[in-house]
């Protein structure tokens, strides 16, 4: 069986809370703040970030066998999504990539199978979640994507002890092609149908590992349906301190949900900690693992915790600019032309650049150069590259302007030229940050993003540049 070795995670910049909502509608919002993925996000680029970030806890060199992506929200119906996971990591060829999605419940699915395949495999979760304006699921959803990596049990940093699965056919949410909020049903009913697959499967769960409920040092319960979660805490038994929660600070994220509390509870793990996860979605998926001393190992190849990237820095946006990147808000365009859309053959020439900003390196004089060519500016060198890629180094600002006219959800634009310390200049957008926050030598890093949608609804997707705060 394939062992957890690595995991990771990404939470937005942006947050929205219960009361700019109100302070808008005048009612609902709730009492929480919610992670909002930005204009230029997607569940295809959170997925990157996130896929990121937990092949950096891998062990070094670590290479996936397949590359599986788990989302409700996909950017593309028909075509696979996790291609462009898989081209932004710059994976081989010969790695595959493939879509599952639909239902929040296909996570537990997918981890299972892979588990018990013994592939080594990188399972991608991301969701963007949404609702009617003024509704619960709109204050109570999370924008997120969690990743977990799975290879040889030598590298394990988490033991499965046992695992327990209960299935049953139930209404308490759905929604139809073509909708982008969900439906959902009365509490009471979708109450009442979880709690006895839930704990059944908690028992059989806990009795096949051989452990108590007062053992577990971190309970991870997701799912959609707020108050069933809230009442198999209670039931269970388990100590207060044990039960993660970070719903109240990012809320609810669907398919990432799952990884965003495994991850949690893995970054604050001892050795030896007992964790336990439960998805609650058209039944129930219980999972007890047992910490090894390889979490040592993964925390310290750890960028950034969840804590941190839920804490560190972020800033509020206001309801109406949330509700235009949810295309809810039909606002005035720039009084630009609209941007032409990405030619199909052009894309798959330059995809090592476009999608995974790969450059050369003369081999014979050592100049790098972005994009990537076959003739060295400086000694003329004719195929003698080197490709490498510099999607993971950090940059500086050589020099920017903000364009306020520019075709942009969110403006105005800001694009520089940044400097790599190891050689090389490119321009690119500037992402996450307002004018006065850029100077020449700001410090930046790279973060995958779709700079538009074009007419015919295909996605451009390219890097952009965040500055890098001192507080991440």
């Amino acid at each position: 069986m394939s062992a957890l070795i690595g995991y990771g995670t990404y939470v937005p910049y942006w947050r929205l809370s219960g009361k700019g909502i109100r302070e808008v509608l005048g009612t609902g919002g709730g009492k929480a703040t919610r992670a909002v993925a930005a204009y230029d996000e997607d569940s295809t680029t959170m997925g990157v970030e996130a896929a990121r970030d937990a092949l950096a806890t891998a062990p070094p060199g670590f290479v996936p066998e397949a590359v599986y992506f788990v989302t409700t929200s996909p950017a593309y119906l028909d075509k696979t999504n996790a291609t462009a996971i898989h081209a932004a990591l710059a994976l081989p060829q010969h790695v595959a990539a493939y879509d599952f999605g639909g239902a929040a419940r296909s996570v537990a699915g997918v981890l299972e199978l892979v588990r018990a395949s013994g592939a080594l495999a990188l399972v991608v979760t991301s969701d963007l979640r949404t609702g009617l304006p003024g509704s619960a699921d709109e204050a109570s959803g999370g924008d997120a994507a969690a990743a977990l990596v799975f290879g040889a049990g030598d590298d394990a940093i988490a033991d499965v002890l046992a695992t327990a699965s209960l299935t049953d056919e139930f209404l308490d949410r759905w929604r139809v092609p073509g909708e982008d909020a969900s439906h959902v049903w009365e509490d009471r009913f979708g109450d009442s149908a979880y709690q006895p697959l839930a704990r059944a499967a908690f028992t059989d769960a806990l009795k096949e590992a051989g452990v108590t409920a007062s053992e577990i040092d971190h309970l991870v319960v997701s799912g959609l349906h707020a108050r069933a979660v809230k009442s198999f805490v209670k039931w269970s038994g388990v100590p207060a301190g044990a039960v993660t929660d970070l719903e109240s600070r990012i809320g609810t994220s669907g398919a990432a949900q799952l990884g965003i509390g495994l991850s949690d509870a893995l970054d604050r793990a001892q050795p030896g900690a007992l964790i336990v996860t439960v998805a609650l979605a058209d039944g129930a998926d219980v999972t007890v693992l047992r910490a090894t001393d390889g979490v040592r190992n993964a925390h310290g190849r750890r960028i950034r915790s969840v804590t941190d990237q839920i804490d560190g820095a972020h800033r509020e946006v206001s309801y109406g600019d949330f509700l235009t990147w949810r295309g809810r808000l039909d606002r005035e365009p720039p009084r630009r032309p609209n941007p032409a859309a990405p030619a199909a053959g052009p894309a798959l020439r330059h995809k090592d650049w476009k999608f995974a900003l790969t450059a050369s390196r003369c081999d014979s004089c050592g100049t790098r150069h972005l994009p990537a060519v076959r003739v060295c500016v400086k000694c003329h060198a004719v195929d003698r590259m080197v490709a490498e890629r510099v999607a993971d180094e950090k940059a500086a600002v050589a020099t920017y302007t903000v364009d306020r006219l520019a075709f942009s959800p969110a403006p105005p634009l800001i694009a520089a030229m940044v400097d790599y310390a190891g050689g090389g200049r490119a321009g690119v957008e500037i992402t996450e940050a307002q004018p006065d926050e850029i100077t020449i030598g700001t410090k930046v890093e790279m973060t995958f993003r779709r700079l538009y949608t074009a007419d015919n609804g295909v996605h451009n997707y390219f890097w952009k540049a965040r500055p890098v705060r001192e507080d991440d």
